[in-house]
């Protein structure tokens, strides 16, 4: 998935002549806290609410205050991973998407990202979820998945995680099917630990509500 397939022109760019009170304005019309600033085609930079409501005079043009700027951007070829990266890294609220020209071609909006996150990880379908829990060099991806498919299931997706002071991983996967029972058997058996197992009622029906309530959120 690449960026500029999530490109959204709901949430319009600024202009250098807007003024303060115009960007603070549209923000808070988009409920954003960032917004990006073109000159005909090409990007110039991103504005963050914070600098704009420490400047005292709300009149001024943005062009006036344009060195205190972050440039930030990614290009549209760069990947989604790439994205959530930067975006977690600078705190963003949406991030413009730019050609190798640096020319804008839009914005990618949170709400877009977790959109996107909720199809990549399988968040709204129907099936179970486990948590193993093993050492770095006994993982093999091609193991795990065929555990589950020698119990006629389907890895929907599959992540990993571990922290900085210990090789230890824990993989957390979803599968379509609710029963797991076969499933964590066949993992017993070949000496994996199962931190957690979750069914579809009891943790995907809660990730939706928390989903739609974000969204809501993000909308209101």
């Amino acid at each position: 998935m690449l960026c500029h397939e999530l490109i959204s022109e709901e949430i319009p760019p600024l202009l250098p002549t807007d003024s303060i009170m115009t960007a603070l304005d549209c923000m808070d019309h988009f409920k954003v806290s960032h917004l990006p600033v073109i000159d005909k085609k090409k990007y110039l930079c991103i504005v963050d609410e914070t600098t704009l409501l420490d400047h005292e005079n709300p009149d001024d043009t943005l062009q006036s205050l344009i060195n205190k700027f972050s440039r930030i951007f990614i290009f549209g070829h760069q990947h989604v991973f790439e994205l959530i990266k930067m975006m977690s890294e600078f705190s963003l609220t949406l991030i413009p998407v730019v050609n190798d020209r640096e020319e804008y071609l839009g914005n990618v909006h949170m709400r877009s990202l977790i959109y996107k996150l909720s199809e990549l990880t399988a968040v709204m379908h129907p099936g179970g979820i486990l948590v193993l829990e093993l050492n770095q060099r006994d993982y093999s991806a091609t193991q795990i998945a065929n555990i589950v498919e020698s119990n006629d299931a389907k890895i929907l997706s599959m992540n990993v995680s571990s922290r900085p002071d210990s090789t230890m991983l824990e993989v957390t996967l979803k599968v379509n099917r609710d029963d797991l029972s076969g499933i964590i058997q066949t993992f017993h058996r070949y000496n994996y630990t199962i931190k957690a197992t979750y069914n579809y009622s009891s943790y995907d029906e809660d990730l939706k509500k928390r989903l739609d309530a974000f969204l809501h959120y993000l909308n209101i």
